[in-house]
């Protein structure tokens, strides 16, 4: 056969086992000795993985197969009486006469070995992880030739099987970060007293940045519902890791500051020195009062502004930010605002995921949409205005390239006549 067919035939031969789902390195590595082994053309009676020990300085047996005498399991090869093993790193393949006694009492008097895997330095020379090792009565120099291409393909095969491996640890992790961020959201919907109050959030992928909360504060002088809703400017895993700080965060911080002006420093403090490379976070923060013209207080640190809809004259009100982005800066203060929440009257938290929603065009989804929706299901409850505005901005966004997470908090005051319904 001519060399270079019979490196196309083996270059086949390895490309279709790497198309295979294999357990892990070794599975692989066996199941290719194996192969090449059965193929007569090849002449090859018997081969050996072969795995580098770096603690005891060895390449130690993990595989044979073939018609010669097995060596012992777990047979071990030193490698300062193996120079070759060292010159590997250079030329990858080698051709040698056997010079260990048990291995030739085994039959084994000529090798070849392609040296396949990740680099290991020990001492002053470098290793491969992997050595498989071929003997015959007489090896041909074609089949030597061929070593390269199974080694070359073999390491692509090993290293794509060790991404991988790392690519499912990493999910695993994701997946169970996303577990417990679903586990620290509240449940969707709330009611205190007249107020009617649902949120949800949607996240672009497992893990996200957003973030809201409802927070009791009960006190024997006055009983109010805290409202929490941010975003973190980072993507992904970062700003998951952001969302969950905070979540604990503002916790800790509501009972040591009452006050909604203290409790944003506190944290703007916290985030900024806990964060150095992805600061900022954006972060709308209401309180739910008794007080008879039912009072709510808030303090916007650079969020988009909610959107409070006064039901007797269908007008809006945007919440503007109060003070800037948490983390910006260690030293911030943050004034308090207040509106009146009157019967029937709608206040909107969201983020920027769903007034920046792109539909295919790039069109963004916008304040006034929400707005158009808000005026069209006021009669509607909380539930049904979030999920509306939810579907609409799904159905907005859907051929977009671009997407965000998406939150929304939707605060309604009930009339006495549905209170009493």
């Amino acid at each position: 056969m001519e060399l270079y067919q019979t490196q196309r035939d083996v270059y086949k031969l390895v490309e279709k086992l790497v198309s295979g789902n294999f357990r892990n390195e070794l599975s692989f590595l066996k199941t290719l000795v194996k192969e090449i082994v059965r193929h007569e053309e090849f002449e090859i009676i018997g081969g050996r993985v072969w795995e580098l020990n770096v603690q005891e300085k060895c390449y130690e047996l993990r595989y044979q197969y073939g018609k010669l005498s097995k060596i012992p399991t777990n047979y071990k090869l030193a490698i300062e009486d193996y120079p070759i093993l060292s010159e590997l790193y250079h030329k990858r393949t080698s051709l040698h006469q056997e010079t260990d006694q048990l291995l030739k009492q085994k039959g084994i008097d000529i090798y070849s070995v392609a040296a396949v895997g990740d680099l290991i330095r020990v001492g002053q020379h470098y290793y491969f992880k992997y050595v498989l090792g071929f003997n015959a009565e007489h090896i041909l120099q074609s089949f030597y030739e061929t070593l390269n291409v199974i080694s070359s393909v073999a390491t692509v095969k090993l290293r794509d099987l060790a991404y991988n491996e790392i690519q499912k640890k990493i999910q695993r992790d994701i997946n169970k970060a996303s577990e417990i961020q679903r586990s620290l959201l509240p449940p969707h919907n709330v009611e205190f007293h007249d107020f009617d109050i649902f949120g949800v959030c949607i996240p672009d992928s497992e893990v996200g940045g957003d973030f809201f909360d409802y927070l009791r504060n009960k006190s024997d002088e006055e009983d109010r519902i805290g409202i929490v809703i941010s975003d973190a400017a980072s993507k992904g895993l970062p700003a998951a890791i952001q969302a969950l700080f905070l979540s604990g965060a503002i916790r800790m911080a509501q009972s040591f500051s009452p006050k909604i002006s203290s409790l944003l420093s506190r944290l703007n403090t916290l985030i900024y020195d806990t964060f150095p490379y992805e600061r900022f976070v954006t972060l709308f923060y209401c309180e739910l009062t008794l007080s008879s013209n039912r009072l709510v207080l808030y303090a916007n640190a650079g969020h988009c502004a909610p959107i409070h809809f006064r039901f007797e004259d269908e007008s809006f009100r945007f919440l503007k930010p109060t003070g800037g982005l948490l983390g910006l800066i260690r030293e911030q203060s943050f004034s308090v605002e207040n509106i009146r929440m009157k019967p029937n009257d709608i206040l909107i938290l969201y983020t920027d995921g769903i007034t920046e929603a792109m539909d295919q065009n790039g069109n963004i989804f916008g304040e006034n949409r929400i707005c158009e929706l808000v005026k069209k299901y006021k009669d509607e409850t909380a539930k049904h205005i979030a999920y509306m505005i939810i579907e609409h901005v799904q159905k907005f966004n859907a051929n977009s390239k671009y997407n965000d997470d998406k939150t929304i908090v939707v605060v309604k005051r009930r009339s006495l006549e549905s209170i009493s319904d």
